[in-house]
Parts: structure tokens; C-alpha cells; sequence
């Protein structure tokens, strides 16, 4: 399967926070900011994978800053690595003062996403290539982050199967 670079599952998608995004200290809702994180990181596994993504995890998120009613939230996502059937992908929040301009990070995140068939299959998905130094460096930290989950879901499974 030929691979694809980094550059083509690259998105950006953006949000402007209204009232009804925000809890009543005026500053957008956190599960709000996650829902736009997912939605950002699917943009970018669809644009890689071509074909259905569903998501099968996210790693932990810290909110670095508030963001205020009408401030504009820009996401920018691209995929770091595959792994045959599912995929890490890498998203980066930052909000924007409209007035100013200026921008400052809020947030970043690392979703996996599975690719499936019309049939709700996983399926095989191009491989990823990194074409410079940063998407290198990503690249290979997701393969150290994909370890740790895979030890974090059997040391989870154990447990279960303990309390059996």
C-alpha cells in the first residue's frame, strides 16, 4: 500500500464561541472544546484514510487557558502515525482575539482513530510519511505513546479479569 504524506491529512477548523457554548462565567464549556478536538482529529483520519473513522480513544487534555465568548477557537490536526487499522492523530487548539489577532495555545491532544468499511470492518489504511524534522519527531513519539496504551488497556483487562 503506497503511503501518503503527513501534508495531506493536514486540517484546520475553526469555531467561534456564542453564548450557548459557554458556562456562566462566560468561558467555553471543556466537554465543548473536546467535542470540537474530536471533530478536528476526524477531519484529518478521514482526509488520510478515506473512508469512515470512528474514534477508539483520546489521551489526556489539560485546558491551558479559558476561552471567552467570542473568541474564535482554531484547530489544527494531521495524522502522526498509522498502525495498520487505527491511527494517531495529533491536534493542537489555540483561541484567537479577533479584535487582536493574537492567538495563544489552549490545549493539545492525541486521538486514535479506526478506519471501517461500508460493512463496519476495520480495514487497512495507508501508511503515513513523515517528510520533516517535526513529523519525524511526532512520528516517532506516537509509536512510544501507542506502547503505553497497549500496556494501559492489558493492565485493564487484568483487573477485570481479576474482579471476575
Amino acid at each position: 500500500m503506497t503511503g501518503k504524506p503527513v501534508r495531506e491529512s493536514a486540517s484546520m477548523y475553526t469555531e467561534m464561541i456564542l453564548p450557548n457554548d459557554a458556562n456562566s462565567l462566560g468561558t467555553l464549556f471543556g466537554g465543548k472544546l473536546m467535542q470540537f478536538v474530536d471533530i478536528a482529529a476526524a477531519l484529518a483520519a478521514a482526509r488520510h484514510s478515506r473512508c469512515a473513522v470512528v474514534t477508539a480513544s483520546i489521551d489526556s487534555m489539560t485546558f491551558l487557558r479559558p476561552v471567552q465568548i467570542g473568541q474564535l477557537v482554531v484547530l489544527l490536526s494531521s495524522v502522526n502515525r498509522v498502525f495498520r487499522t487505527s491511527m494517531e492523530v495529533g491536534v493542537k487548539v489555540w483561541v484567537e482575539d479577533l479584535r487582536t489577532g493574537q492567538r495563544q495555545h489552549v490545549s493539545s491532544a492525541y486521538l486514535t482513530f479506526v478506519a471501517l468499511d461500508r460493512d463496519r470492518q476495520r480495514i487497512e489504511i495507508p501508511p503515513v510519511i513523515p517528510e520533516t524534522p517535526d513529523e519525524l519527531r511526532r512520528f516517532e513519539a506516537a509509536g512510544r505513546r501507542r506502547a503505553y496504551r497497549l500496556q494501559l488497556k492489558e493492565e485493564s483487562a487484568a483487573r477485570e479479569a481479576s474482579r471476575g
